[in-house]
């Protein structure tokens, strides 16, 4: 695979970081899910020590370390702006399924998130929100749904504490796209009859009553993404609005959705040990970073 050319990365996010980034987590073996704790951890010490070359004055680093099963998992924070703001969370999980390299899911969210960071390092402290940029593990089975995930113990903070939280924007699997028609599946004929049947677009995807978030969200996206934007809600009880770890700030009431290439909708390597970092497009995974920061900023 070629890599970008930097004349591709002087403006927004930085394809060459993003591949970097997704390439130290593919690498990592054995796979780092819940029971590899050694590359589990690798993989939070790579997330912490990117984060912590930003040196930001009004945030910081922190760890949230948790048990699950008498194991211990760390979520990786690192917070921009004023403690007294409304909290605005941006998280990814950087735990894979099985013994896969999962270089879209979910190596190309991190490596999304972690980009993001380095944009608000450049923008400053003018931020309206205090954001918290959140690496969580256990998002994957069998702690999926689960008090025991990595979000659902960020979350739980956030209630407890009384923190005003106004969003949550959840990174999951950001890389895959395709230009054949009939690239991109749906669940029914409905759907299919709704949005485009070629697998190059991104998702801004919500539960049934967000319909107004998922809106602002995809408008925000669309000013600087340079890559189709498009948005669904759907009843949470189907279960596809709620596949990833912003499902545990709805049980708060907090506002939170999904950005998504659709997942094994689109890409044939969900789960598989085919899931690796050729299949990615990093170009396009860069304008979802980009349209993403916008909407962090305009929120």
């Amino acid at each position: 695979m070629a890599l970008p050319s930097q004349s591709d990365t002087t403006m927004g996010a930085d394809q060459n970081r993003l591949y970097a980034d997704v390439k130290f987590l593919t690498s990592l073996k054995p796979a780092r899910h819940y029971r590899n704790l050694r590359s589990l951890n690798e993989a939070a010490d790579y997330i912490k020590t990117e984060f912590e070359k930003l040196e930001v004055e009004d945030g910081g680093v922190e760890e949230q370390t948790f048990k699950a099963d008498g194991r211990q998992y760390r979520n990786i924070i690192l917070a921009f702006g004023s403690r007294d703001a409304p909290r605005l969370v941006v998280g990814a999980h950087y735990d894979v399924c099985g013994e896969q390299p999962g270089a879209d899911d979910n190596a190309s969210a991190v490596a999304g998130l972690l980009e993001t960071a380095r944009l608000l390092h450049i923008y400053g402290s003018n931020l309206k929100y205090r954001v918290e940029l959140v690496a969580y593990p256990n998002e994957e089975p069998p702690y999926f749904a689960t008090q025991y995930m990595g979000s659902a113990v960020h979350a739980k903070s956030l209630h407890d504490a009384g923190v005003t939280v106004r969003a949550m924007l959840c990174y999951e699997m950001i890389g895959y796209f395709k230009d054949e028609p009939g690239s991109q599946r749906f669940p029914n004929e409905q759907l299919a009859a709704l949005y485009p049947n070629t697998g190059n677009f991104i998702t801004v995807v919500g539960r049934t009553g967000q319909e107004e978030f998922t809106e602002r969200v995809q408008a925000l996206m669309q000013t600087k993404a340079k890559v189709d934007v498009q948005r669904i809600n759907l009843p949470a009880e189907m279960g596809l609005a709620g596949l990833s770890d912003h499902r545990n700030y709805w049980k708060y009431g907090y506002e939170a959705l999904m950005i998504n290439d659709t997942s094994f909708l689109r890409n044939p390597n969900y789960h598989q040990p085919s899931d690796t970092i050729e299949t990615l497009d990093f170009k396009r995974m860069a304008e979802v970073v980009n349209g993403t920061y916008a909407a962090i900023l305009g929120l």
